[in-house]
C-alpha cells in the first residue's frame, strides 16, 4: 500500500502536492475537520453521509461506520464517502484499511488537506515515519500556516532523528501558534539531543512557565526537565518538577519512574519502591521497570520479592512484542 496511494493519484491525476500530519490530533481538533457535526435544518433530512459524520464528531465510531457503508452501498463512487470511511478507519486504528478507502476515494476527487493529513497520520501508525514525511511536507506546501502540521512534521523528524530540521518545523509551529507547550517540549527534546543542553533547559521552562494558569498542564516538560536534571546528576533539583508531573498526570507511568529514579539515587529507598510499584502498575509490560523495582526490593533485603520481579523483567524480555510505532504525541 505504500506506493499504491501514489500511484493511483498520478494515473488518475487527482492529487496535486499535498499530504500531512500525525496520529491524534487532524487539522485544528478532530472535532473541527471536514468530518465534524453538520448542522441541518428542521425541514432538511440527514443524510447516511451527514448522519455518519456526526456520529463521528460524538466519537460513535462502530454506528458511524455502518452508516457510511450503507451510503456507499449506494453511492459506490462517492469520493467523500471513501475519505470519511477512511477517516473513521483512522480512528479506529485500522491504518491500512484506512489507506485503501483514501485510494479508492482519490479515483474520484483530488483530496483536500484534511484528508492527506490523515494519510499522513495512517503512515505512522504503520511506522512509516519516511511516507509520513514526505505526505506532511507536501501538505504544508498546500497549507504552510497549518501549526499542528509543523508540529507532527517536527515529531516525525525527531524519530528520523533529523534534530536540526525537526527544530526549524517546531519553530516554526511557535511563529504560528506562540506558547504551543508541546511544540516548546519537543523542542527542548531536540536541543537535547544535539547536546545544546542550555538551550533545552530554556524550552522546557518556558513550556511549564505557560502552564502556570492553564486548569489542566501537559505533564511533558515537567517530566523531560526532571529528568534531564537527574542525567546530569542533580536529582535534588528534579524532585520538584517530577513530584509535579505525578500530580498533573498520576497516569504517566514515566513521571513514576523517573522519581523512584530520583528517590534510589538519594537512597530514600522507599519512597523509590512506591514511585517504581505505581510505574510498574501503569506499564505492566515495561521489563526495565520490573528490573528496577527488583533492585530496590533487593537493596532492601526483600529477598522474595526482588526474585519475582527479576524474573518477571527476564520473562518479559523472553516474550517481548516488537515495539510499536511512536505516536507523536
Amino acid at each position: 500500500m505504500r506506493r499504491t496511494l501514489c500511484s493511483v493519484v498520478v494515473v488518475v491525476g487527482v492529487l496535486s502536492s499535498s499530504l500531512c500530519r500525525l496520529y491524534g490530533q487532524i487539522q485544528r481538533n478532530v472535532s473541527e475537520t471536514p468530518h465534524g457535526p453538520v448542522l441541518l435544518s428542521s425541514e432538511q433530512p440527514a443524510s447516511l453521509l451527514d448522519q455518519a459524520r456526526n456520529l463521528v464528531a460524538k466519537g460513535e465510531l462502530d454506528p458511524a461506520d455502518r452508516a457510511v457503508r450503507q451510503y456507499l452501498d449506494q453511492q459506490p463512487n462517492s469520493p467523500d464517502g471513501h475519505f470519511l470511511l477512511g477517516y473513521i478507519l483512522f480512528r479506529a486504528g485500522k491504518a491500512q484499511d484506512s489507506l485503501s478507502e483514501y485510494t479508492i476515494g482519490a479515483k474520484y476527487r483530488d483530496p483536500n488537506a484534511s484528508d492527506l493529513k490523515v494519510v499522513a497520520l495512517d503512515y505512522v501508525l504503520l511506522g512509516d515515519y519516511s511516507d509520513a514525511e514526505t505526505w506532511l511536507s507536501r501538505s504544508l506546501q498546500r497549507d504552510p500556516k497549518d501549526p499542528q502540521g509543523w508540529y507532527y512534521l517536527g515529531r516525525t523528524k525527531y524519530n528520523e532523528n533529523k534534530l536540526e530540521e525537526a527544530i526549524r518545523a517546531f519553530e516554526r509551529c511557535l511563529e504560528i501558534e506562540p506558547r504551543n507547550v508541546k511544540a516548546e517540549d519537543n523542542l527542548g527534546l531536540s536541543y537535547e539531543g544535539l547536546g545544546r543542553t542550555e538551550e533545552a533547559f530554556t524550552a522546557y521552562r518556558a513550556a511549564i512557565a505557560w502552564q502556570a494558569k492553564v486548569l489542566n498542564p501537559d505533564p511533558g516538560p515537567f517530566i523531560e526537565l526532571g529528568r534531564l536534571l537527574l542525567e546530569l546528576d542533580r536529582p535534588e533539583e528534579a524532585i520538584p518538577y517530577l513530584s509535579r508531573a505525578t500530580e498533573i498526570g498520576p497516569q504517566d507511568s514515566r513521571a513514576h519512574e523517573y522519581l523512584g529514579k530520583v528517590y534510589s539515587r538519594l537512597n530514600r529507598l522507599q519512597e523509590a519502591q512506591d514511585e517504581l510499584k505505581r510505574a510498574v502498575t501503569l506499564a505492566p509490560e515495561r521489563a526495565s521497570l520490573r528490573f528496577m523495582l527488583g533492585q530496590i526490593y533487593r537493596k532492601r533485603g526483600l529477598t522474595e520479592k526482588a526474585k519475582q520481579e527479576l524474573e518477571r523483567g527476564a520473562k518479559l524480555n523472553e516474550t517481548r512484542a516488537p515495539l510499536k510505532p511512536t505516536p507523536l504525541e
